[in-house]
C-alpha cells in the first residue's frame, strides 16, 4: 500500500457522532470536496435531516454498512461504482453493503450531476480518502481496545486482526471509533490490492429494476396528487394568442384549465446571467390539470389554440442551405491557428476538401420528461429525474421568489437522459403550475411533446481541407458552421491539434429559435465521424496506410509537445495497436469489409473497427471491435454495458437518425416516423480494455463519437462510395445513399 497526500478538504468533510440512536457511526464526506463548514451532524440518527448531509456511510453495531450516493443515476452506473470506490478502501464486504440514493444538498455539496461522464474522475481520489479515512478510525478504536499500535492491525472484509490473530468486527468498534479524531493521513491501497475495484457487480437497483418495484418518476405519487399534461407552441418561435378550453372542460375527469408563462418571462426579463442549463420558453402555454395522466392528455388535444409568430429570429429558414452559405462566407471565428494554412495550400502538390453534414437529433429517452412539484408556504418539495439537481432547485427558487432553504429535490432514477435531462425546463413548468392550483401535480410528457418541443442536437456542417506536399501532409483547415454553435464549437486542442505543422479550426454561428443543446457526446458526436472519415480519405489520397498515418501524426506530437492539446499521443498509439490486434485488421474472411476510427474525448482514448457484410445490397454492421482506455476500470460489468450501449447508440443515430424542421415545426413526433436501430440490427460489440493503473476517465460517451467514422469506411470499402452526409441509411433514402 501507498500513502496517500495529505487529505485537502477540512475536517468537516467528515462528521460523526458520539451517541448515535442506532449504535453506528455516521461519516458524512464531501464528493467533490466542496463541503462547507456550516454543515452539522444530529446527534440522534433518527434526527437526520436529509438537508444537512448527502452523502455518507453508516456502519451498524452488526458491521453492515449503508452508503449513500449523492449523483444522480441515469442508467450510466454511479449508484453502484461510486459506492463500490468507497467500499473498497473501508475494506467490507460488498455483499454487507446497501446503497441509498442521496437528496439534492446546496449546503454541502457542489457537483450533484449527471454529465460530461465525469462523475468518477472527479470522485475517485475522495471517494478512496473518505473510505481509507472511515477505516483507519476503526482500526484506531480497535488498537486502543487491545492496547496496540494501530500499525500492528489489518482488516478485512469488515474484520480487524492484530498480530496475535485476535479480532473485532467494525460493528464492534464503532461506538469507540465515533469518539476518536479524524486522522489527517491515511494510507490508499495499491491498485494491485483491490478486491471491489475492478471485479463486476451487478447494479445495485438490478431487482426492483427486473421486478418493477417503483424507481423512476414516472413512478412516483403522493397523496392527493393530480397530474397536469402542457400545450407547448407547436412551431419554435411561436407564442400563444388565444385558446377555448370550452371542450376539454366538459371532459370527465378534466379537473382545469390554466395558463402558466408569466413566471418564467419574468425570471428570463430580470436573470442577469442565465446558465446555459437554463431552457424557459417566454410564451404562454395552457395546462390541463386532471385526474389521471389520460384524463388530461384527452383534454390537451380538446384545446383550441391560436398561436402566432412572435421573434426577431428565422426558425424558418432552410438550415441546410443556410449552413452550407456560413461554410462559403467570411465569418467565421478562429478557435486555434498554428502555422500558415493559407500558405501551405498555396503550395500544396494536391489539396483534398469535402463538407460533411448532420441534422438535428432529439434525445428519446425512453422515460418521458415528467416532475413532481409541492409548492406550500412552508417548502417547496420537488422529486424527479433530473441531470442538474442543484441547478433545477437555484432556478426555481429564482422563479418562484423563494428562498434556496426552501426547495426541498429529491432524485429518482432515470429512464435515459442523453444531456435532455440536464435541461430543467419541466422542472420549473411543474413548479409553476403547481404555485397556480396550489396542489401537489405531477407534469407528465408524452412521447410527442417529448420529440417536437424539446431540445435538439444542433444542426451542423463540416468543410475540411487539407494540403499534400511532397506525399506529406502539410496543411489542415477545418470550418464549423452549426445551429446556436456557441454552445457547441470545435475541440480545439484535440486530434489533429499539434499533430500537423500548419492548422487551422474556425467557427460560425447561425441562431435559430429551435432549442439546442447537449446530446450525448457533444461537441464530438459528428465531429468525430466527419474527421476520421475525412482521414480515411486522406490516406487513400497520399497513397499511405490508414493506420500508419495516425501512428505518424501521432508521432509528430511526441517530437514537439504541446501543453496545450488534451489527448495523450501515446495512449492514442496504444487503442489503435489494441484495435488492430484484436479486429484482425486487413485479415478478414471474404465478403467481410473493414473500416478504422479512432479518437479523444471526455478524458478517455478510444479506436474502433467495424465489420460489415452486404446482404441484398445493403450493408449491415456484424461487428464492433472497441479497444479503450480509460484508466482503472471500477466495474467491468458496469463499463461494459456503456461502452456497448455507446457503440450501438452511435450506429442508430449514425445509419437511421434524421430529424428535419419546415416552417420551425418539427417534421417527426414518433418513433413510427422517427427510425431508431432496432434489436435486430445491433451489432456483436467486442470490448478490450488497457491494463493500467492510472485513475479513471470518462466513459459513458467517449465509444459514440468514433463510431460513426469507422462504419462510413466500412461501408466504402464495401461500396466504393464515401458517405458525407449522415443518416447514412434510412428507409426513405437507400437507393440514394448507396446508388
Amino acid at each position: 500500500m501507498t500513502p496517500s497526500k495529505k487529505i485537502t478538504f477540512n475536517r468537516r468533510s467528515f462528521l460523526k457522532s458520539s451517541a448515535l440512536a442506532s449504535g453506528g457511526i455516521l461519516i458524512g464526506f464531501n464528493l467533490f470536496n466542496a463541503c462547507k463548514p456550516e454543515a452539522k451532524m444530529p446527534v440522534d440518527i433518527s434526527q437526520l435531516n436529509y438537508n444537512d448531509f448527502n452523502a455518507f456511510i453508516q456502519i451498524s453495531d452488526e458491521g453492515k454498512v449503508t452508503i449513500y450516493s449523492p449523483n444522480p443515476e441515469i442508467g450510466q452506473g454511479v449508484k453502484t461504482s461510486m459506492p463500490m470506490i468507497i467500499a473498497e478502501e473501508l475494506d467490507v464486504a460488498w455483499q454487507d453493503v446497501y446503497v441509498v440514493q442521496g437528496k439534492l444538498d446546496t449546503k454541502n455539496y457542489t457537483r450533484q450531476v449527471a454529465g460530461g461522464s465525469q462523475s468518477i474522475r472527479h470522485g475517485w481520489k475522495p471517494l478512496r480518502e473518505t473510505g481509507a479515512t472511515a477505516r483507519q478510525m476503526l482500526i484506531n478504536a480497535a488498537a486502543a481496545k487491545w492496547g496496540v499500535d494501530a500499525s500492528e492491525c489489518k482488516t478485512k472484509n469488515g474484520v480487524i486482526t492484530n498480530a496475535k490473530g485476535e479480532t473485532l468486527s467494525y460493528g464492534d468498534v464503532v461506538k469507540d471509533a465515533a469518539l476518536l479524531e479524524v486522522p489527517e493521513k491515511v494510507t490508499l491501497k495499491d491498485v494491485k490490492d483491490f478486491t471491489i475495484i475492478g471485479k463486476g457487480k451487478n447494479n445495485v437497483d438490478i431487482d426492483k429494476l427486473i421486478t418493477g418495484k417503483p424507481l423512476f418518476g414516472m413512478d412516483y405519487k403522493a397523496e392527493g396528487m393530480v397530474y397536469a399534461s402542457v400545450l407547448r407552441p407547436p412551431a419554435f418561435g411561436q407564442v400563444l394568442e388565444s385558446f377555448d378550453d370550452s371542450a376539454a372542460r366538459a371532459l370527465p375527469g378534466v379537473i382545469d384549465v390554466i395558463t402558466i408563462g408569466e413566471k418564467a418571462r419574468t425570471y428570463l426579463s430580470t436573470v442577469k446571467k442565465k446558465s446555459w442549463t437554463v431552457q424557459l420558453s417566454g410564451s404562454d402555454k395552457v395546462v390541463v390539470i386532471g385526474k389521471t395522466t389520460w384524463d388530461t392528455i384527452k383534454g390537451k388535444k380538446a384545446i383550441k389554440a391560436v398561436w402566432k409568430n412572435d421573434s426577431d429570429l428565422e426558425s424558418t429558414e432552410d438550415h441546410d442551405k443556410v449552413l452550407l452559405d456560413i461554410l462559403d462566407g467570411k465569418k467565421f471565428k478562429t478557435r486555434r491557428k498554428d502555422g500558415n494554412v493559407k500558405k501551405a495550400f498555396a503550395n500544396a502538390d494536391k489539396v483534398l476538401e469535402r463538407v460533411y453534414e448532420s441534422p438535428f437529433l432529439p434525445h428519446n429517452t425512453m422515460e418521458p420528461m415528467n416532475f413532481f412539484a409541492n409548492v406550500t408556504p412552508e417548502k417547496v418539495h420537488l422529486v424527479g429525474p433530473v441531470q442538474t439537481p442543484e441547478e433545477a432547485a437555484n432556478v426555481v427558487s429564482d422563479l418562484l421568489g423563494r428562498n434556496l432553504e426552501d426547495i426541498e429535490l429529491e432524485m429518482t432514477r432515470m429512464g435515459g437522459g442523453f444531456g435532455r435531462r440536464l435541461y430543467g425546463d419541466f422542472v420549473y413548468e411543474a413548479a409553476e403550475i403547481s404555485s397556480v392550483i396550489n396542489k401537489p401535480v405531477k407534469m407528465v410528457s408524452t412521447r410527442e411533446d417529448d420529440m417536437t418541443t424539446g431540445v435538439y442536437r444542433p444542426a451542423i456542417k463540416y468543410k475540411i481541407a487539407a494540403s499534400i506536399k511532397d506525399g506529406k501532409l502539410t496543411g489542415y483547415h477545418l470550418k464549423e458552421a452549426a445551429v446556436n454553435s456557441n454552445m457547441y464549437g470545435l475541440i480545439p486542442n484535440f486530434f489533429p491539434a499539434a499533430a500537423v505543422e500548419n492548422f487551422q479550426v474556425d467557427t460560425a454561428n447561425y441562431k435559430s429559435n429551435i432549442t439546442t443543446g447537449a446530446w450525448r457526446a457533444p461537441y464530438t458526436n459528428f465531429l468525430a465521424s466527419a474527421e476520421q472519415t475525412f482521414f480515411d480519405e486522406l490516406a487513400e489520397v497520399m497513397g499511405v496506410d490508414r493506420i500508419k498515418l495516425h501512428m505518424d501524426l501521432l508521432d509528430n506530437v511526441k517530437k514537439n509537445p504541446d501543453p496545450k492539446i488534451e489527448y495523450s499521443p501515446d495512449r492514442l498509439q496504444d487503442v489503435i495497436k489494441l484495435a488492430v490486434e484484436k479486429s484482425n485488421w486487413g485479415n478478414t474472411a471474404e465478403g467481410v469489409y473493414q473500416g478504422f476510427s479512432v479518437y479523444y474525448c471526455h478524458n478517455s482514448h478510444v479506436a474502433e473497427v467495424a465489420d460489415i457484410v452486404m446482404e441484398n445490397g445493403l450493408p449491415v454492421v456484424k461487428k464492433v471491435t472497441c479497444a479503450v482506455d480509460c484508466g482503472v476500470v471500477v466495474n467491468p460489468l458496469g463499463a461494459l454495458n456503456q461502452i456497448k450501449g455507446g457503440v450501438i447508440d452511435g450506429i442508430g443515430h449514425t445509419m437511421y437518425g434524421d430529424f428535419a424542421f419546415k416552417d420551425g415545426i418539427p417534421q417527426s413526433n414518433n418513433f413510427n416516423s422517427y427510425q431508431l436501430i432496432r434489436m435486430g440490427q445491433t451489432p456483436k460489440v467486442d470490448v478490450h480494455f488497457i491494463e493500467n493503473d492510472l485513475d479513471p476517465t470518462g466513459l459513458g460517451e467517449p465509444t459514440l463519437p468514433p463510431i460513426g467514422a469507422a462504419v462510413a469506411n466500412a461501408i466504402y470499402a464495401a461500396t466504393g462510395k464515401r458517405l458525407t452526409k449522415q443518416p447514412y441509411i434510412n428507409n426513405l433514402n437507400l437507393d440514394k445513399v448507396l446508388g
